[in-house]
């Protein structure tokens, strides 16, 4: 599912060097590390973002590195489920209407589409909220709404940066069991970047940044 293998970047202040490890498919955890260790750098380039200085980095069994950015665009859109800090919700769009761009920015449009988003607004707790744009709604919410969307497609990758940081203990608990379940409905590989104590102890298998160099992780 992910391999990295002699990785090596920066951007910005955040430097990964040397990092080497396997997360086998369907496999879950979370990435720690101290702030400024590149945890954040590490999802963006699992996700083709951004392309390492050396080394490589293989998802889903290809070469991210082998791809054009469009190309690595299209694999992003089709495969990977991302929620990022920044949300990056379209503001002039509505909840609902946000779900639906994953599958057309994808090329994926299916006849179901409307009812899915639906029923996952309703997951996240926001079945009240389909027709409210991000600007009529508080962060925590829009943070669901970021998640509900990376699910839309059921990427058989998820990648997460601290989904939970704008919730409540409640609804962090229903996400974080959320994430899970539908990334086993799904065989999908979840990856959650965290600083919430609460959320690492929901994941057995954690990736330390620290211990990543030169080593290996699975």
């Amino acid at each position: 599912m992910i391999g990295v293998h002699g990785l090596a970047a920066r951007l910005g202040d955040f430097d990964l060097r040397d990092v080497t490890f396997e997360v086998s498919a369907g496999g879950y955890g979370v990435v720690i590390g101290p702030a400024g260790s590149g945890k954040t750098t590490l999802l963006h380039l699992l996700a083709g973002v951004i392309l390492p200085d050396r080394g490589r980095v293989e998802v889903l069994g290809t070469d991210l590195a082998s791809l054009p950015e469009a190309g690595r665009d299209r694999f992003r859109g089709a495969s990977v489920g991302l929620v990022f800090q920044s949300l990056n919700l379209f503001p002039h769009l509505d909840a609902e209407e946000n779900l639906l761009a994953a599958p057309l920015l994808a090329g994926r449009k299916a006849p179901g589409d409307a009812e899915r988003a639906r029923s996952l607004l309703a997951r996240v707790g926001l079945e009240g909220r389909a027709r409210h744009r991000p600007g009529q709604m508080s962060l925590g919410e829009q943070q669901r709404v970021a998640i509900a969307r990376a699910l839309m497609n059921r990427p058989p990758l998820l990648l997460c940066d601290e989904p939970t940081g704008s919730l409540d203990g409640r609804r962090r608990d229903e996400v974080v069991a959320l994430l899970r379940e539908m990334a086993a409905e799904n065989g999908a590989t979840l990856l959650v970047v965290t600083h919430d104590d609460a959320v690492v102890a929901a994941f057995p298998s954690r990736l330390a940044i620290r211990d990543l160099a030169g080593g290996a992780a699975s």
